[in-house]
């Protein structure tokens, strides 16, 4: 096969390179260049050099652990929202509409006089259910549990099946920790011990809360860090989480349950409502398997307590002002934080974690103009034309390889703005005369029916998986998909007034990231189909392993605090990501500008007297800029799967050779990496 041929075939998808609508080249938009702090050299510290001035401009206040320019986008789509939230209450809209459920939830989530006198009156007959089980109910009480509440100890659910991403599959997998990541209850150093005295005070005041003496409410904390730190000892590390493959282990029914004798899998289907699956796929087999010893080991009282403390920290949210309280000195230790969050903020969380896309129906009208969606669709083939000639160009990937890779990025699906089908909410019910509470807990019935019905169906894939004011975006491996919500296609990562520079080195990174995510350390399990495939050779695989090896040493060297290494063999996807998005949009920028007949190198090109390299570059670290507390630092370093801020400008950057040369970075320089040890991937 003619590789040229096929690049032709898989990229030239549009007719002629599309290049940004002119703008003025004279000045910045996004960027502010007043705001570079000269007393710190790009070729010392780039990240600090372009967003010192901005760091102090926008000091932590209370209610931040963390603040950076995705907090400024979203304090503005909040306010946006809490508008158009506000603008449906005043119409007095008629019972049974969606303007109707939207204001109704709001309402009641700012209404903290009803929730105070309330306290936690509405958990009380799920308490009683719990309690009042004897031990020929505790079966039954567990599937109820399944199928009403949170998953305890281990769970069934419903997703693509990863080997035919067009049919649904039932897994069996592991409910997860309540502490979210193991090393919180395995480790004992400061830091971790100080995270579970917290996570204990917190169970304890909850369940006092709830009605329980304080010696009760100790043993049942105490029950609770007892089960989920044996769950602990079995589940995967957060590195070992990333292979995707090693979770992938499809089980006729009756090996599932040789090998899981105590765990009701068939019966957890059933009171789902849903045919029992001739086969299985496990996810992580020695950790359902610890459940299984649990569910046979453990007393009744023992799965009470933790049953209790599903039900109360589940409902805590829609309680009264003491379990908001009680959250808060929690996440004080957790992140640092100083301050609770506005109630306003808190309550328009839940309105659009229920009902987000009615809101986003409304927010696209208003703040989406269909100009930008049509900028976006043009940039992203832009960027997909680049990539193609990245993967062309590999040094270390053979022909047929570099086949596969190009159809799978022919392949992917471009989804902008907003979703071409907006969910239908009319079977939601929500009821004034209810409990805040008592909503919240329908709204999950109707969306887990929604789920439900997915069953023996096609797979759906115009649905999103953000709704469209959100400010991020996504790649979906098992659609082989970008997600671009309206929300983020804002200053400074987009402005039709901006320059080129400005909007390659935002949203051209952004749009550049997210197309390298198929193409990552785990995207690069999935075809362009959406399946679990492996479409490499083996050398080529070893190749691709070698180079991402060498990125996520480069990253685990950094010390982020005293003592505190990054840990960059979690963060490798994003990582590579990164990377790759800088690359990408660069190479798309360069021809851009190649098409519009503009010459980067000469004095007319300067902006404000800097090269459109040096913005590009610039426009691209002030994406990053971010005011962090140090316990937020290790918060994010134990459990996020991105890198830091200052990471993902200082570290990706030093790989990139035109950063280098736009910035004179040379031997010597901090910024500077010897060329035998960049690590370039895509």
């Amino acid at each position: 096969m003619n590789l040229k041929t096929t690049l032709t075939a898989a990229v030239c998808v549009t007719a002629g390179m599309w290049a940004m609508p002119a703008a003025a080249q004279e000045h910045t938009k996004s960027l502010d260049l007043k705001g570079l702090d000269n007393s710190i050299p790009a070729k010392t510290d780039f990240y600090h050099h372009v967003n010192t001035k901005w760091q102090k401009d926008h000091p932590l206040t209370p209610e931040y652990s963390r603040y950076g320019q995705f907090n400024i986008l979203n304090d503005s789509s909040e306010h946006r929202v809490q508008r158009i939230v506000m603008g449906l209450a005043a119409t007095n809209p008629a019972k049974g509409t969606d303007a109707f459920k939207i204001a109704t939830i709001y309402e009641q989530g700012m209404d903290s006089v009803r929730r105070n006198r309330e306290g936690a009156a509405p958990l009380k007959a799920k308490i009683a259910r719990i309690e009042n089980a004897k031990p020929e109910d505790m079966a039954g009480l567990f599937r109820w549990m399944q199928r009403h509440e949170s998953s305890p100890l281990f769970g069934v659910s419903m997703m693509e099946d990863l080997a035919n991403s067009q049919v649904y599959a039932m897994y069996v997998g592991s409910a997860g920790l309540g502490l979210g990541d193991r090393d919180y209850y395995l480790l004992n150093d400061k830091r971790n011990k100080e995270v579970r005295e917290a996570y204990i005070r917190l169970i304890e005041r909850d369940m006092q809360l709830a009605g329980y003496s304080k010696k009760d409410a100790r043993r049942i904390a105490k029950n609770v860090i007892k089960i989920e730190t044996l769950m602990a000892d079995s589940t995967w590390t957060k590195e070992q989480s990333r292979n995707i493959p090693l979770m992938y282990n499809p089980r006729s029914l009756a090996q599932i349950e040789e090998m899981y004798p105590n765990l009701p899998v068939r019966g957890m289907i059933e009171d789902l409502g849903l045919p029992v699956p001739e086969t299985l796929i496990v996810t992580e087999i020695n950790t359902v398997k610890q459940a299984d010893n649990l569910m046979k080991s453990l007393t009744d009282r023992e799965k009470k307590d933790l049953y209790l403390w599903k039900v109360v920290g589940g409902a805590a949210p829609y309680l009264s002002d003491d379990f908001a309280d009680a959250s808060f000195e929690f996440n004080k230790v957790m992140s640092g934080v100083q301050q609770q969050r506005p109630r306003w903020k808190k309550s328009l969380s839940k309105v659009e974690g229920v009902m987000g896309e009615g809101i986003g129906k409304l927010y696209v009208e208003q703040y989406f103009p269909e100009s930008s969606k049509i900028y976006m669709e043009g940039l992203v083939e832009n960027l997909r034309n680049a990539l193609g000639k990245h993967i062309i160009n590999l040094p270390w990937m053979t022909d047929d390889t570099k086949v596969a890779a190009l159809r799978k990025l022919n392949s992917i699906t471009v989804k902008i703005g907003y979703p071409d089908k907006w969910k239908d909410y009319s079977l939601l019910e929500i009821d004034p005369a209810l409990s805040y509470y008592e909503n919240m807990d329908n709204a999950g019935e109707w969306a887990l029916q929604r789920y439900l019905e997915k069953w023996g169906k096609p797979v759906d894939r115009t649905e999103w998986g953000m709704t469209p004011q959100t400010i991020n975006a996504y790649y979906n491996p098992i659609n082989n998909e970008i997600v671009f919500p309206a929300g983020i296609l804002q200053a400074p990562f987009f402005d039709p007034e901006s320059s080129d520079a400005e909007n390659y080195g935002g949203i051209g990174v952004v749009i550049g990231h997210e197309l390298t995510h198929g193409f990552d350390d785990q995207g690069c399990n999935f075809d362009a189909d959406g399946n679990m495939v492996n479409w490499w050779t083996a050398e080529d695989k070893a190749a691709f392993d070698a180079l991402t090896k060498g990125l996520a040493d480069q990253y685990s060297a950094v010390e982020v605090l005293p003592g505190l290494h990054a840990n960059g063999e979690y963060t490798l996807g994003e990582n590579i990501a990164d990377q790759g998005g800088l690359r990408i949009a660069y190479t798309a920028w360069l021809d851009s500008q190649k098409k519009k007949g503009v010459d980067i190198t000469s004095d007319a090109a300067k902006i404000e007297g800097f090269d459109p390299a040096q913005i590009f570059y610039m426009n691209f670290a002030n994406l990053w800029a971010t005011n962090i507390r140090d316990e937020e630092i290790r918060n994010l370093t134990t459990g996020d799967v991105h890198s830091l801020g200052i990471n993902r400008v200082n570290v990706s950057l030093k790989n990139i050779e035109p950063f280098l040369k736009a910035f004179g970075i040379k031997e010597g320089d901090k910024m500077f990496r010897p060329e035998s040890e960049r690590v370039i991937i895509w």
